[in-house]
């Protein structure tokens, strides 16, 4: 593996986060959202993911491995669960019987997800910078 590996598969965290935060802002967005172009209620969304794998050939050897390399996004699935029925019967979008179906997202959970999210990007970012560090400092001692 080498520094630019590293920088590499920080920069991909990094990507991931900041997809993260798009898709947590969106549910947000859309907490009171009870008609969309589909029909229904807004579905919350989260993100799928998965480890990145590179397939490398180890020099002197006729093998070749496969070496993490990051992570990549799989899917923003919608999470048609618990979606919450309400009984309103002058709000617009109420059926017969005065039930309004509301979005499953709850403010609670998106704000400690994007919490949790916000401090995974900063430790991605640190990481990223002692990556830098590391590449500056070797040309430095191989500049000397």
């Amino acid at each position: 593996m080498s520094i630019f590996d590293s920088l590499h598969i920080n920069s991909s965290g990094l990507s991931l986060e900041r997809l993260k935060l798009d898709v947590i802002s969106t549910n947000i967005a859309n907490v009171n959202t009870t008609r969309t172009e589909e029909g229904g209620p807004y579905l919350k969304k989260t993100v799928s993911f998965e480890e990145s794998m590179k397939r490398t050939n180890t020099p002197g050897l006729n093998a070749s491995t496969e070496k993490s390399f990051g992570v990549r996004p799989t899917a923003i699935d919608s999470d048609e669960t618990a979606v919450i029925r309400e009984y309103d019967p002058t709000h617009i979008d109420a059926d017969e019987n005065g039930y309004v179906t509301k979005p499953n997202v709850n403010m609670a959970d998106e704000m400690v997800d994007m919490m949790l999210t916000m401090r995974t990007y900063e430790a991605n970012a640190t990481a990223l910078a002692a990556s830098k560090d590391m590449l500056k400092r070797a040309l430095q001692i191989s500049a000397d």
